[in-house]
């Protein structure tokens, strides 16, 4: 009886680990991707981020726990556009994994198929603040966006299991159709307010702002990572009383203290108002992201014009 029941766990240990090898081991740069990479690996992936939604993606420390990470990684996802230009490098390299390196089979850049707005024309130089010459690489705030990466990641997955393709193909075409749902949800709850004029702190809200209709007039930064002047947020201010600008979007890693001296200034309403999945506590995955920002922009909206 022993020696069968030391079988039967052996048998089930063997079992698990052979599960577990099975489980393709995802890291991604940042948490939104690490929420499309849950919903479309399901039980078949474990998925984690470098970066948290409270932070700043574009200034993350590199800590050697993310070496730790990327070391067990069969798959790396990240936003691309050079966001990460400015940490992720050495850590790739220092993780000395083959199967995640530049160009590498486990190595996904999510911005190949997307729409990216802002391509810079002509010579980019430091003169013009932090600009990517790639493009704004803050794609993931449109849902459509969401949706194409949610076909680049299946297809990568896919590649790499083979056998489970068929899993990944059935999990990207329900997240499809459910965030086609909750899209058209968003997309009416905004509509009273589309050509609503709004001003930003940093260049974050493009791609969601093409999608729901508002019009973004200007930036508390004076350009793309420099930090305000007061030049330019007395510009700020006149430019806002002008043209009647009733909301400031911040997003959560920046100082209030101007913004909220703009706010003063003008009337405006000024909503801190998380990128990424993590941005508050309350913002636990993809869907939650578009929930939680359309809802509070949308009651500040009808704060300020009434509708």
């Amino acid at each position: 009886m022993k020696l069968t029941g030391s079988i039967a766990l052996a048998t089930l240990l063997l079992g698990a680990v052979y599960a577990d090898a099975q489980t393709l081991n995802v890291m991604a740069t940042t948490e939104d991707l690490a929420s499309i990479a849950r919903e479309v690996g399901g039980d078949k992936v474990s998925a984690d981020s470098i970066a948290r939604g409270y932070q700043d993606p574009h200034f993350v420390e590199a800590k050697p726990s993310f070496i730790l990470k990327l070391q067990k990684a069969d798959v790396l996802i990240v936003v691309g556009r050079e966001l990460e230009i400015g940490w992720l490098p050495p850590l790739v390299q220092q993780s000395r994994n083959a199967k995640i390196q530049v160009g590498a089979n486990g190595y996904l850049d999510a911005s190949l198929e997307a729409r990216i707005l802002e391509l810079p024309q002509g010579q980019v130089t430091r003169a013009m603040g932090d600009v990517h010459p790639q493009g704004n690489p803050h794609f993931w705030l449109d849902p459509e966006n969401g949706k194409i990466v949610a076909r680049e990641v299946g297809a990568k997955f896919g590649e790499l299991r083979p056998k489970d393709k068929a899993y990944f193909d059935q999990r990207v075409a329900d997240f499809t159709s459910r965030l086609d749902v909750a899209e058209k949800r968003w997309l009416a709850t905004l509509a009273p307010y589309k050509g609503t004029k709004i001003v930003t702190y940093h260049r974050s809200y493009p791609n969601f702002a093409e999608r729901f209709g508002l019009d973004i007039i200007n930036y508390v930064e004076p350009r793309p990572g420099i930090p305000p002047t007061p030049q330019h947020t007395l510009e700020l201010i006149a430019d806002m009383k002008q043209q009647n600008v009733k909301i400031v979007m911040v997003e959560p890693y920046f100082d209030l203290k101007t913004p909220n001296a703009i706010g003063r200034e003008t009337g405006a309403q000024v909503l801190v108002m998380p990128p990424s999945v993590g941005g508050t506590k309350e913002i636990t995955d993809y869907f939650k992201l578009f929930e939680y920002d359309v809802n509070l922009l949308a009651n500040a909206l009808k704060q300020v014009t009434g509708k």
